[in-house]
């Protein structure tokens, strides 16, 4: 891949800055956004050498259970029982004790053998879980703190993904957005802010099935949003179907939140304009099959879309366009 001339130049003196940066506990990414080095290749040639920080390198539970699988060996236990403990493969336990001597075989009753099958299933589902539980933490951790940029393109992309949209035949140019997620909800609250949408123009509006605690999931959601259930508008009751399939009928179901943005017409437009500025950008040449281009650069730029809708970055004052 090809670099501006003299951007990498004084590789030395970048080298030190990184190598800086990561005794200081930066991850890659930190790194690469404080030196803006847009370029995997030459992010490694810079850190070659120096170990990342502990806080990013993912727990290993293979020592501790490599000495727990050892101490079971020696107290007689067989490689199936060693396995239902600890719920790991038969050919790790092998490679752990394999120099310890074997137990004496016993003569198992089919009962006994169910409840070692049981067992080890439901050891497997602890560390599916724990390795689900540590994958996400440290997902999380990857994504560090958003910038006023990124929250207004994931924003516009939460939009167009489930918000109400105009169509060609039914022109409605309204901003509406309804979820049952509300981690979804905050961050769409959030976006409108980053917005200036005047807090006062929004409504919302519970829709939930029939059967379901109606008066307890519009407290909930009036709590979420911070209001009070009378400031709501009218619920909206969804038919129940006896013989539906649904899961989602026990206590934590609240149903959907609908926000609507009063007078949202000519935010509508923008955000309509917003999305395809960055269909434009994902589309152009830099990131197309068969292109050369990094995903981290903010070099592509929309043709086809003019900057009155939206480009490859908000328009200028995009953020004050609403709200006093």
């Amino acid at each position: 891949m090809a670099h501006s001339p003299g951007k990498y130049a004084n590789f030395e003196a970048l080298r030190e800055q990184a190598l800086a940066l990561r005794r200081a506990g930066l991850s890659r990414r930190q790194i690469r956004d404080r030196l803006h080095v847009d370029n995997n290749d030459i992010l490694n040639r810079l850190l070659e050498g120096e170990p990342p920080p502990e806080w990013t390198e993912r727990p290993n539970a293979k020592d501790d259970l490599r000495h727990k699988a050892r101490e079971l060996r020696l107290q007689g236990w067989t490689y199936d029982q060693i396995q239902v403990e600890l719920g790991c493969s038969k050919s790790s336990i092998s490679l752990w004790v394999r120099d310890l001597p074997r137990p004496e075989r016993q003569q198992r009753t089919r009962e006994e053998a169910s409840a070692i099958a049981k067992r080890g299933w439901e050891a497997k589902l602890r560390l599916r879980e724990e390795e689900r539980r540590r994958t996400k933490q440290q997902a999380a951790a990857e994504v560090d703190q958003l910038t006023e940029r990124e929250l207004f393109l994931v924003g516009v992309g939460l939009y167009w993904a489930e918000g109400a949209k105009s169509k060609p035949y039914s022109r409605r140019e309204r901003v509406t957005f309804v979820n049952s997620d509300p981690n979804m909800v905050t961050v769409f609250l959030a976006w409108l802010r980053l917005l200036r949408v005047d807090p006062g123009s929004l409504r919302f509006a519970v829709q939930i099935h029939v059967t379901a605690n109606v008066a307890a999931a519009e407290k909930f959601w009036a709590d979420h949003v911070g209001i009070e259930p009378t400031e709501l508008l009218k619920t909206t009751l969804k038919k129940h179907n006896p013989s539906t399939n649904r899961k989602n009928t026990d206590e934590s179901y609240h149903g959907c939140l609908r926000v609507d943005v009063r007078d949202g017409a000519e935010l509508y437009r923008r955000i309509e304009g917003w999305w395809y500025g960055i269909v434009g950008a994902a589309t152009a040449p830099i990131y197309g099959i068969g292109h050369s281009g990094n995903p981290g650069s903010s070099k592509g730029k929309t043709s086809d879309f003019g900057s009155d809708h939206g480009g490859s970055s908000p328009p200028p004052g995009a953020f004050a366009q609403f709200g006093s």
